[in-house]
């Protein structure tokens, strides 16, 4: 069983800057994006301030979030990586699982990858990561490195909203 406070939640920052854009995309009426918890198993409960300081993650999660843009359903996942590449590591089967479904089920699902080295940030979709993934279980590479990331999904900061994705999904619907 993994801790709640692991290195599960080095993300926190990218999360609150997605947060914050899905408050803004609802607000302006162009998604309803959800932030998908994880389930956890209090062990520890401080009695005073009733704040939980030991907890076990139930099960796995699927993905960050969840939610409708504009009669479209998407799934996506957040994550940061200080290296010059997304280690496959950081991606975990289920994950991958999830997102084959619900794109069997028409929907779109991708990953929003921050490479802090470069302050950039990234649409990468299911399928492209997939690619990955199936060469990686064959023995091929274990990571994405920055110099593969398509140039066109890269995120920018535009209207307000910091990480503005819905751009990259219109691209990516516009494309397929």
């Amino acid at each position: 069983m993994a801790y709640w406070n692991s290195r599960g939640l080095r993300g926190n920052t990218l999360e609150e800057l997605i947060n914050y854009t899905n408050t803004k995309y609802r607000e302006k009426g162009l998604a309803l994006i959800q932030k998908i918890p994880t389930p956890i198993k209090p062990i520890k409960i401080d009695e005073k301030s009733r704040h939980i300081s030991l907890a076990y993650f139930e099960q796995k999660s699927t993905v960050d979030y969840i939610g409708v843009v504009q009669g479209i359903a998407v799934c996506f996942d957040a994550k940061e990586t200080t290296k010059e590449i997304l280690p496959l590591q950081n991606i975990h089967e289920h994950q991958i699982m999830f997102m084959r479904d619900f794109v069997k089920q028409g929907g779109i699902a991708f990953f929003l990858v921050y490479f802090s080295k470069h302050n950039e940030y990234f649409y990468l979709p299911y399928e492209q990561i997939n690619v990955y993934w199936e060469n990686a279980k064959i023995g091929g590479r274990k990571s994405i490195p920055y110099k593969d990331m398509d140039r066109n999904y890269i995120i920018s900061n535009k209207d307000g909203v910091y990480i503005h994705y819905l751009e990259q999904i219109k691209r990516y619907v516009e494309s397929n």
